[in-house]
C-alpha cells in the first residue's frame, strides 16, 4: 500500500518506467514477427533467444530474476532460450569494483587493508543483486565477500509497482485458476526478493540452513563471518567445487554425478518435509559439488518457511500419488490449498486420474515434473485449480532441482530418488504424525494392505545404507504402548482375514528383513524394549505406591 501510494503521487516516475519496458518487448515481440513473415524462424532461433537475454538484463534485476526463474523451467521455455537464460545466472555484467570496495569500506566503517590480506581487484561472480570478490582475512582464512548493487531498493519497488498493476489488469482476462491470486503471486515474489537484499538476514538464513544440517556429512554450508557482515557486505567461507551443470569437471575429479544427483534430492526433500525450511533459489549457480563429494548450498537470500500441518500434507499427497489414490490426492489438494474447500472434487477425481496416471505409468520410474507440468496446464483450464502463493516458491524449488538432476542425467526421475526417502522417512519416524500417516497407508477400508508394507520395506531397503533394525525397535514400542490397543487388534485381524492365516505374506516379509533381523541382533532390541517397558512402568508405580 505504501509503495502504491508513494507512486500515485509521482505517476510520471512510474509511466518512464512502463514505457521503457513495453518498449523493449515491443521491439523483441516484433523481431519475432519478422522472423515469422520472412520463414526465418530457425535461421534467427538463436539470435533471439540472445537478444531475450540482454533485453532481461538491460531492463535490470528485477527482470532477471524473472529470467533466472524461467531458466529452471525447461517444461515452458524452448532449449534455445533455455541455454540463454541459464547465462543469467552467473554471467552477468559486473559495477565498478572501485565503487564496490567503497560500499565494503562504508559498510564496514575500516578501510580494506584493515581487514583483507588480499581482495580480489574484479568480482569472480555478478549476480543479479550483487557480485563477489575472492578475499584473504588477517588470519589467513578465504572467504567470499557479497557487495550489493548500489540503489536496488528504488529499482526493486518501482519494477513491482508495475507488475502488480500488470498483474491486476490482466488477472480478469485470463481463466479463474490461472488469474486468481497472481498479484498475491507478485506480493510473494516482491517480499522474497526484499529479504533477499538484506544480508543480515541472508547471513542468519545461512546459519539456521546449517543447523538444520548439522549432523549431515554430505552436505556443506559456509560459515559466516559477521564482524564482517553488515545490510549490504556478506563475508562467508570460500567454498571451492564444481557448478553442478559442470558436468566433465566434476567426472574429472573423480566424483559420481549420480551420487550428487541423490545428495541434491534428498537434502531438498529433507529441506521441505522435515525441515520445513528450505532453499527457494537452488538454481545450478548456488550449488556445488565439493572435491571431497559433499555438496554445497550457497546464497541463502530466497528461503522460505513451511508449517508442520503442510510438511504433512505434502507426504501425504506423494504417498497417494505413488499408491493412484486419486480421491484421496484431490483431497490433499484441498487441503494444500490448490483447491477450494467447497469445491466438488468428483468430477476432479477421474481427469486427475488421467493425467497422472498417465504420467507415472507402470511405475514410479516414469514420473517427472516436466511431464506432468505440460498435462496438468490442461487441467488447470478445465477445473479450479489455482497455484497458492505459497507454493510458487516451492515448485519453483522442486522443478528446478529436478532440472540440474536432468542435466546430469537425461534419464532421471525424481521419484525414484524421492518415494524411497519418504518411505525411510515413515518406517524410520517416531513422531505421532508419521506414524499415523504409516497406519493410514497399511489400512484401506479396514483392511490391511500387505503389499503396501512390502513395497515401503522393499523401497527402502533400495538405499544399501537402509537398516530394518530400527524400525523393528520403534514398531515393537508402540505395539507395547497403551497408544496402539486399536493396532494389535487390526493386526490380529489382519493375521486371519478372509477366514485364512496369511502365513504367505508374513513369509515374504521375512524374506525381506531377515538379513537385517538376525536372531541375536532381534533378541539384544527385544530385551532393550521390554527393559525400558520396565522402568516406565515402575516409574509410573513407584510414586502412586510412596503415597500409599
Amino acid at each position: 500500500m505504501a509503495i502504491a501510494r508513494y507512486y500515485r503521487y509521482r505517476p510520471w516516475l512510474a509511466w518512464m518506467r512502463a514505457i521503457k519496458i513495453i518498449w523493449f518487448f515491443a521491439v523483441f515481440i516484433l523481431s519475432l514477427k519478422s522472423d515469422q513473415w520472412q520463414n526465418q524462424e530457425e535461421q534467427n532461433k538463436f539470435k533471439r533467444a540472445t537478444q531475450l537475454r540482454q533485453l532481461l538484463t538491460r531492463l535490470g534485476p528485477t527482470f532477471i530474476k524473472v529470467g533466472q526463474a524461467l531458466s529452471t523451467r525447461p517444461d515452458l521455455i524452448r532449449k534455445d532460450y533455455l541455454d540463454e537464460l541459464i547465462k543469467l545466472q552467473d554471467q552477468l555484467p559486473a559495477f565498478d569494483s572501485a565503487l564496490a570496495y567503497k560500499i565494503i569500506e562504508t559498510e564496514l566503517e575500516r578501510p580494506i587493508s584493515e581487514i583483507f590480506s588480499s581482495l580480489s581487484s574484479s568480482p569472480v561472480a555478478a549476480a543479479s543483486l550483487g557480485q563477489v570478490y575472492r578475499g584473504r582475512l588477517m588470519n589467513g582464512e578465504e572467504v567470499a565477500v557479497k557487495v550489493q548493487r548500489p540503489n536496488l531498493r528504488p529499482i526493486l519497488t518501482l519494477d513491482l509497482y508495475l507488475m502488480r498493476w500488470a498483474a491486476g489488469w490482466l488477472a480478469p482476462w485470463l481463466p479463474l485458476n490461472l488469474g486468481h491470486d497472481l498479484t498475491m503471486i507478485v506480493d510473494e515474489f516482491g517480499t522474497k526478493l526484499f529479504e533477499e537484499i538484506d544480508y543480515i538476514n541472508e547471513a542468519r538464513n545461512a546459519e539456521k540452513f546449517a543447523n538444520n544440517f548439522r549432523d549431515d556429512l554430505q552436505v556443506k554450508i559456509p560459515a559466516i563471518y559477521w564482524r564482517y557482515t553488515n545490510t549490504h557486505v556478506l563475508t562467508l567461507e570460500w567454498i571451492n567445487g564444481f557448478k553442478l551443470t559442470e558436468t566433465n569437471k566434476i567426472r574429472e575429479a573423480g566424483l559420481d554425478p549420480e551420487l550428487i544427483i541423490q545428495i541434491g534430492v534428498t537434502s531438498g526433500l529433507q529441506q521441505l518435509l522435515e525441515h520445513g525450511f528450505f532453499h527457494a533459489d537452488p538454481h545450478p549457480g548456488n550449488l556445488f559439488a565439493m572435491p571431497d563429494g559433499r555438496m554445497a548450498y550457497i546464497d541463502f537470500g530466497m528461503m522460505d518457511q513451511l508449517n508442520e500441518t503442510t510438511k504433512e500434507s505434502l507426504v501425504d499427497a506423494l504417498v497417494h500419488l505413488v499408491n493412484k489414490e486419486y480421491n484421496e490426492l484431490a483431497k490433499d489438494f484441498v487441503k494444500l490449498g490448490f483447491l477450494s474447500s467447497d469445491t466438488d472434487i468428483h468430477p476432479i477425481v477421474p481427469a486427475l486420474e488421467a493425467v497422472l496416471g498417465d504420467a507415472i505409468g507402470k511405475n514410479v520410474g516414469n514420473f517427472n515434473f516436466k511431464t506432468i507440468t505440460d498435462q496438468f496446464s490442461e487441467l488447470m483450464y478445465e477445473y479450479p485449480f489455482r497455484v497458492p502463493a505459497k507454493f510458487a516458491l516451492i515448485i519453483r524449488s522442486l522443478v528446478t532441482q529436478e532440472g540440474i538432476a536432468l542435466s546430469l542425467n537425461q534419464n532421471f526421475k525424481i521419484l525414484e530418488v524421492a518415494y524411497p526417502y519418504v518411505a525411510r522417512r515413515l518406517l524410520t519416524g517416531e513422531s505421532p504424525q508419521l506414524r499415523r500417516r504409516l497406519l493410514n497407508l497399511l489400512f484401506k477400508d479396514g483392511r490391511f494392505q500387505w503389499s503396501r508394507l512390502e513395497n515401503l520395506i522393499a523401497i527402502a531397503r533400495s538405499d544399501t545404507n537402509f537398516d530394518v533394525l530400527p524400525t523393528a525397535q520403534l514398531g515393537l514400542q508402540y505395539l507395547l504402548s497403551d497408544e496402539s490397543k486399536f493396532l494389535r487388534r487390526q493386526l490380529a485381524l489382519a493375521l486371519t482375514e478372509d477366514d485364512r492365516l496369511h502365513t504367505e505374506e508374513v513369509q515374504r516379509l521375512w524374506n525381506l528383513v531377515k538379513d537385517d533381523l538376525k536372531p541375536t541382533r532381534l533378541f539384544n532390541v527385544a530385551i532393550g524394549v521390554l527393559t525400558e517397558f520396565s522402568r516406565e512402568g515402575v516409574a509410573a508405580i513407584l510414586p502412586k505406591a510412596l503415597k500409599e
